[in-house]
């Protein structure tokens, strides 16, 4: 029989879950010796890697399993995104994931690439158990103040969700919401659900920026989201303002 190239060795694993192309290229090296069991090597270390990510992303459900232990069964993770920007509305959203689910690379949405935040929005859609999205405009922030206008968008998420969780991880904002909650700092960071919920907040508000720059050209929108980069503020000042523009937050410029 004719000896296998490293090539193809390397595309047999490849279609193998890790531990599984580790063991198998381990048994061969007995035959075929160093190359391929430096092959079996780089196996071994993308095991290594899932399980260091798995133990991370099991770490980030101490919040949620400590909720499953009080007996409650729906615990939803609620997030932000856009209380900066000087444009555009403010953005929250509420997810609920089923227990133990692991979503490689989920984390805080402003660690991760744009690719990465899409990619686990869509599974985040398909795999949650329940979500919602709640939107404000910058008119109501104008009106309001963006804290309390935060709070609203927070409030429509939970209220737009198929099923209402029965408790709620926030990140260090508590809601007028009669549902038993838990508001934490950073708990981007630390809890798998709200985690979650900033991409889903994130993503939405990306979206809706880029569609904006479509309606409001010239500002930059799909770029900088509304932030206040050097380059949105001085076309502020050349252009003057536009309606998805939070009065409040320009008034030094203009």
């Amino acid at each position: 029989m004719k000896k296998p190239t490293l090539k193809e060795l390397g595309e047999k694993a490849d279609a193998m879950e890790a531990k599984e192309a580790f063991q198998w290229l381990s048994a061969l090296s007995e035959k075929y010796g160093d190359p391929v069991k430096k092959l079996a090597d780089k196996y071994y270390k993308r095991m290594e890697a899932i399980k260091k990510e798995e133990d991370r992303l099991q770490a980030m459900f101490t919040m949620e399993y400590e909720a499953y232990e009080e007996g409650f069964q729906l615990v939803g993770g609620i997030d932000e995104a856009g209380r900066g920007p000087l444009a555009g509305p403010v953005v929250a959203a509420c997810a609920v994931l089923p227990p133990g689910l692991l979503l490689h690379k989920l984390n805080d949405s402003k660690k991760l690439t744009a690719d990465v935040r899409e990619r686990l929005f869509e599974q985040i859609c398909e795999k949650a158990l329940t979500y919602g999205i709640g939107i404000v405009d910058n008119q109501i922030i104008d009106d309001i103040n963006i804290y309390e206008a935060t709070k609203k968008a927070m409030a429509i998420a939970v209220d737009n969700m198929r099923l209402r969780p029965d408790f709620l991880i926030i990140d260090a904002i508590r809601l007028p919401v009669k549902i038993p909650q838990r508001a934490v700092p950073k708990a981007d960071q630390n809890s798998v659900s709200v985690a979650a919920a900033s991409i889903l907040a994130k993503v939405t508000r990306d979206r809706i920026m880029v569609e904006l720059d479509r309606t409001y050209p010239g500002y930059g929108f799909a770029q900088h989201k509304g932030y206040g980069t050097r380059e949105h503020i001085k076309a502020i000042k050349e252009i003057g303002l536009c309606p998805i523009h939070r009065r409040s937050f320009t008034k030094n410029f203009v």
